[in-house]
């Protein structure tokens, strides 16, 4: 399928992996954006493995009506293994010619784009991708829809802990998402004014947690608050506990604050990200790109091939950690 500027008449969007508060803002844009150059949207629910069940509607301005504010995605989200087969990535590609679908839009994070770099790589599908995941750990792209929105909810979540931990004078790790990314851990550190921040892709510095709360103790402070990024595998936090009490005598207390960070109603910023990425994906698909993503960098909206945003990375950057510190003395 080779596509000529402004020829694509039909195409298809979807979801795929963790969802992410910004998503159903992003595909209302794609919706109008499309409809408004004449081109037919269909929806495609559950992600990949919808594709593979045809699950697949027309979608209509009606479809999309009061969906901005609310979290989660109205196509539903999945994480499909299967995809990993040339097979079934093949069957994949059958049916989106079965629907006459000439272009698709995938809105996830590395693994969903890898699969739709795999669609366009094998039979030649133009995909666009729109970066959502609340981990904000996509190469290529300084900003994922949905990192805004769990960094604000883990903000409210911990300013309420440090309540508690001040009336009862305590330390709180607070756990924080993040599979091999310290992005949220960073910004929730930092905005909390929290005492030290471990990071999911460092060594855990015991000393250093208990000599920064110590030092806290000696000028007054009552109560301290750690922030950590989960890393591969959530509940850490609480193996860092046993080794605080057991080897260093500290009282610490856990709290795992979850996906209570994936839900909710996104901010104004992952909106306004979701709303003009959408309207940009859409525009490039009905100008022939192909393989690319929308991404934001230094400040400003553009695209970039599909090929630099399949790799994870990792937000821990020393001037970060620098902040921090220098601010939690």
């Amino acid at each position: 399928m080779t596509l000529t500027d402004n020829t694509i008449k039909t195409l298809g969007v979807l979801c795929s992996g963790g969802d992410s508060p910004g998503m159903n803002a992003a595909v209302r844009s794609v919706v109008r954006s499309a409809i408004g150059l004449d081109i037919d949207v269909y929806g495609i629910y559950r992600g990949y493995s919808g594709l593979l069940e045809g699950n697949i509607q027309k979608l209509g301005l009606p479809s999309v009506s009061n969906i901005i504010q609310r979290g989660g995605t109205i196509l539903d989200t999945s994480r499909c293994l299967e995809f990993h087969k040339p097979e079934i990535r093949q069957e994949a590609a059958h049916i989106l010619f079965r629907k006459n679908i000439e272009g698709l839009i995938v809105i996830g994070g590395n693994g969903s784009f890898s699969g739709a770099m795999e669609l366009h790589r094998e039979h030649g599908i133009p995909v666009i991708g729109i970066p959502g995941t609340i981990d904000n750990d996509i190469s290529g792209t300084d900003y994922t829809i949905g990192f805004n929105t769990a960094v604000q909810t883990a903000i409210d979540a911990v300013d309420k802990i440090r309540d508690t931990a001040s009336a009862h004078a305590r330390t709180f790790l607070v756990e924080v998402m993040g599979h091999k990314s310290s992005s949220i851990a960073l910004q929730v550190g930092l905005c909390t004014g929290a005492e030290y921040v471990v990071l999911s892709n460092q060594e855990v510095d015991y000393q250093a947690i208990v000599n920064t709360v110590q030092k806290g103790k000696a000028r007054g402070k009552t109560s301290s608050i750690i922030i950590v990024a989960e890393g591969e595998k959530a509940g850490v936090s609480y193996q860092i506990k046993d080794v605080l009490m057991e080897q260093y005598g500290m009282c610490v207390q856990v709290c795992v604050l979850g996906h209570i960070q994936r839900g909710g109603s996104p901010t104004a910023l992952d909106r306004l990200m979701a709303s003009e990425m959408g309207y940009s994906a859409v525009h490039a698909l009905y100008q022939g790109q192909q393989a690319h993503v929308t991404a934001f960098n230094k400040g400003a909206l553009e695209m970039v091939p599909l090929t630099c945003c399949l790799e994870r990375k990792d937000e821990a950057s020393g001037l970060s950690l620098d902040l921090i510190n220098a601010l939690a003395i």
